[in-house]
């Protein structure tokens, strides 16, 4: 990302952000190494005015969907993160040194129709990679690495019931909760 003062922000409107991993630290969707960064992602789900709302963590990417109150806000918000993810991955994978290789990019989605397409494409982003590689998945999967099993906007179906109640014994009793509920109109119903 070109170092550019960023745009000023406004609580209302949600964002993307994306955070590329470098190549030594890839590998985050490895079981042991995913439980530590779903833990760093729970401890800073909510601190200087950013707020974690969804995620799905890829191979060698994490992509959230947040709010921010202000720039400041989203900066800090955003550095807290990626520093216990950075202390999380190196403890998974015995290492030291940089996780992440350069800055976030950071979309502000403003429209009812961005919101609900970023939702799909961080919500969905299994499908996208496996549909890279010719592969699919059943309608009613959820990737186990990102936050789709605690998001309440899915339509109620027939497939979404199966899903969930597939998907009861797999969550950890003790599990703390990876995102918060959204603030702003256009995550929680305007999307």
């Amino acid at each position: 990302m070109p170092h550019r003062v960023r745009p000023e922000l406004s609580g209302h409107h949600p964002l993307h952000v994306t955070l590329r991993v470098r190549k030594g630290a890839q590998g985050l969707r490895q079981k042991r190494t995913f439980k530590a960064v779903r833990a760093a992602l729970a401890a800073a789900r909510e601190q200087f005015g950013f707020r974690l709302v969804q995620y799905s963590v890829q191979g060698n990417h994490i992509h959230l969907i947040a709010e921010a109150d202000d720039r400041v806000a989203l900066t800090r918000g955003v550095q807290g993160l990626t520093i216990r993810v950075a202390l999380a991955v190196n403890r998974a994978h015995s290492r030291s040194g940089r996780v992440f290789g350069d800055r976030y990019h950071a979309r502000t989605l403003k429209t009812p129709l961005q919101v609900r397409r970023a939702l799909l494409y961080v919500l969905r982003n299994d499908r996208h990679h496996l549909a890279k590689r010719g592969l699919s998945l059943a309608a009613w999967h959820w990737d186990p690495c990102s936050s789709a099993r605690a998001f309440d906007g899915w339509k109620e179906s027939a497939l979404l019931r199966l899903a969930r109640r597939a998907e009861r014994g797999c969550r950890d009793a003790d599990e703390p909760a990876s995102t918060v509920p959204p603030r702003a109109f256009l995550l929680r119903v305007g999307w």
